[in-house]
């Protein structure tokens, strides 16, 4: 996969050439400070709420007259407020707006479906910037995007190309996972098709596994087929319940996308075009083969995934170090309650 491909599968260039064929969306430059905002480590203050967030508190003149007092422990403590991003905030309002009210966000590759489980009822469906900002900002897809988008390429020897950053707003459909579909291409070929959301079982994947194909199929040799920039990529599609296929979102054909229910060396070595004509079609065929969500490892803290898989060698010698030193006080405090019990 070179650094090229990555470029090209940026939601800007891919949308102009297949814009009749998928869901209606808007492009938004991503304005610096709004980056830095992103990928500060901070503590998380979710910023661009559409409306003044302060409260006016007025007094009942007839009442006794109270004193406002305001508790505190630290007299140095210091209330932390998130940036404002008002002529941002203005323009995303609008495009909000003009996508009837509520969209669903993704940087120039990924979207952050690694943190739907923080918003209200795990959706990543978004009606304001405040909204949008919860979730890049506790999504690592996001911060892959904006940090290391050319990180497995195998030219890494080139420069990195200039990345222009966009915030890209779709119109909310209610896309049914069991009609989503992952498809490789090979050399302009369609070789495999995989099911999207393969943890779950879906009884009508197998009664029209043949459907289902053929439409995909003709979908692509129709609309796709030679008219992108590269002969290597993977395309998402959707199969609505009418039996037609949309396109959903154009990925780069390499290990930084999901190869789902097939292997990257399959798909790269030829194997699978040698078995048989046309692409295989693999899906989960029985709910014995159902599996967790992927995306559930998200939702613990990073040091405890470092920790248990042992890929950060400072967390784990600075847990050691800290569980030396409890044991050593723990000692500690053991002699000297024998030294002052009664004798």
């Amino acid at each position: 996969m070179k650094k090229e491909q990555v470029v090209n599968c940026q939601f800007s260039v891919w949308y102009p050439i297949f814009k009749k064929h998928t869901i209606k969306s808007l492009i938004l430059p991503l304005p610096q400070n709004v980056i830095d905002y992103l990928l500060d480590d901070g503590t998380l203050v979710v910023s661009g709420s559409d409306h003044n967030t302060q409260q006016t508190h007025t007094n009942n003149s007839n009442s006794d007259a109270e004193e406002d007092v305001q508790w505190s422990d630290d007299e140095t403590t210091t209330t932390v407020t998130a940036p404002e991003f008002p002529e941002f905030t203005s323009k995303v309002l609008e495009a909000i707006n003009a996508l009837g009210g509520r969209v669903f966000p993704k940087l120039n590759w990924s979207a952050p479906r690694d943190a739907n489980w923080i918003a209200l009822n795990s959706s990543l469906q978004c009606h304001s910037l405040s909204d949008i900002f919860l979730l890049f900002k506790s999504s690592d897809f996001i911060t892959h995007d904006l940090t290391q988008p050319f990180l497995v390429c195998s030219d890494q020897d080139s420069p990195d190309p200039v990345i222009n950053y966009e915030l890209v707003l779709r119109k909310w459909s209610e896309l049914i996972p069991g009609g989503e579909f992952r498809c490789f291409v090979k050399e302009n070929k369609l070789i495999a098709i995989s099911q999207r959301d393969y943890t779950q079982y879906y009884q009508h994947i197998l009664k029209q596994e043949e459907q289902i194909c053929q439409a995909i199929q003709g979908f692509f040799s129709q609309h796709i087929q030679y008219n992108f920039l590269d002969e290597d990529f993977v395309l998402d599609v959707y199969r609505d319940s009418q039996g037609r296929v949309w396109l959903i979102d154009l990925n780069p054909f390499g290990e930084v996308t999901d190869s789902l229910l097939f292997s990257w060396e399959e798909l790269t070595s030829g194997e699978i075009t040698q078995q048989q004509e046309g692409p295989a079609f693999r899906y989960t065929t029985s709910e014995v083969t159902v599996q967790p969500s992927p995306c559930l490892s998200y939702r613990i803290p990073r040091d405890f995934v470092d920790l248990s898989a042992g890929e950060d060698a400072y967390k784990l010698i600075d847990f050691l170090k800290l569980k030396k030193s409890q044991q050593e006080d723990s000692e500690e405090e053991e002699e000297e309650g024998e030294e002052n019990a009664p004798q």
